[in-house]
């Protein structure tokens, strides 16, 4: 049973105004705070912090707009802005847009039309029309995993993750590789990881790169394979995310593929279910949840009118595990 403060009021034998007042923190005399908290504990009653918020002059929730719910990434992103919003007694409103760019253009403006105090947007893109929304809605925007100079950014490093994994793959002998990415309208997995790996491999003269392009599903990964090895036969697949690597290790062990013997394979991201699955994946980790932390400590900074770094970026570490081959 939803309870309103009038109810409480009345069962607490107070004035709706003392109740009121409780709920926002105000001062109220110790008899009157113990007897609304017994009816509070009583009755179970939940304050709708959301409508209080619209109704005052400066309101302590966040919305954070996702492309979509289904992700390691976004998942582990939203538990660290959630868990640090806590901590300072913000709450967080999330609009999933399910990869649709109007419906995120929408969510900027639904948004700001609520009354929120900063919006956290986990762009794939960077679009004239998104900065057009963020110039005309009246509340701080920062953007996490995509860049801008317009505004203010939380990245990972992409480009050294790119590094790094050409880097290992050619300590490992390989020269023969396939790399999977995805479109290049998404600035930092379509083209930093990638032109970060291509300058990685540029070290090695020898090597025979061909480059292939997929979605983000496991399920287009998995149907793109058969293409990757009848064109090229790479003795290596560097997948741009882990989910790409993912549906790649199932299309070769359909084929009767032996990994990494046969195959070597190696993914981005860091996902949870790499370590747990075999072979484990061997991956650059980027740490989501610890980022998530840093964009709501820099949102909150922002609220309060505090100097924030125009650009920010986030810390990779190369994970080794069991899917890549030695070929030295």
């Amino acid at each position: 049973m939803n309870m309103t403060i009038g109810e409480i009021a009345k069962l607490a034998g107070v004035a709706k105004s003392t109740v009121s007042r409780f709920l926002n923190g105000g001062s109220v005399g110790k008899e009157t705070r113990l007897k609304i908290e017994r009816v509070i504990s009583e009755t179970g009653y939940v304050p709708n912090t959301f409508a209080r918020s619209l109704k005052a002059k400066k309101t302590n929730i966040i919305g954070t707009i996702v492309p979509r719910l289904n992700s390691y990434a976004t998942a582990e992103t939203l538990i660290g802005i959630d868990e640090r919003l806590r901590e300072e007694n913000y709450q967080l409103l999330i609009s999933n847009t399910s990869q649709d760019l109007e419906r995120e253009i929408e969510s900027i403006y639904n948004l700001a039309n609520q009354k929120i105090a900063g919006i956290i947007l986990l762009a794939t893109q960077v679009t004239d029309q998104h900065l057009e929304a963020f110039e005309k809605v009246d509340v701080p925007v920062l953007l996490v995993g995509q860049e801008s100079e317009h505004c203010y950014s939380l990245i990972h490093n992409d480009e050294e993750a790119g590094i790094l994994l050409g880097k290992y793959v050619l300590a490992n002998g390989h020269k023969k590789i396939a790399y999977l990415g995805v479109t290049e309208k998404d600035i930092a997995v379509g083209v930093k990881r990638k032109r970060g790996f291509q300058q990685a491999i540029k070290e090695e003269s020898n090597s025979d790169l061909m480059y292939f392009e997929t979605s983000f599903s496991v399920k287009d990964a998995t149907e793109k394979f058969s293409e990757i090895v009848d064109q090229h036969a790479p003795t290596i697949i560097v997948c741009a995310t882990d989910n790409i690597a993912l549906g790649i290790l199932k299309a070769a062990q359909i084929r009767g593929l032996s990994i990494p013997t046969d195959l070597s394979i190696t993914g981005f991201g860091g996902y949870e279910v790499t370590e747990i699955i075999h072979p484990s994946i061997t991956t650059v980790k980027f740490f989501y949840k610890d980022a998530g932390e840093l964009a709501a400590e820099k949102m909150i900074r922002l609220i309060n009118g505090e100097t924030v770094e125009k650009l920010t970026v986030s810390h990779v570490e190369m994970i080794e595990r069991e899917s890549v081959d030695n070929r030295m």
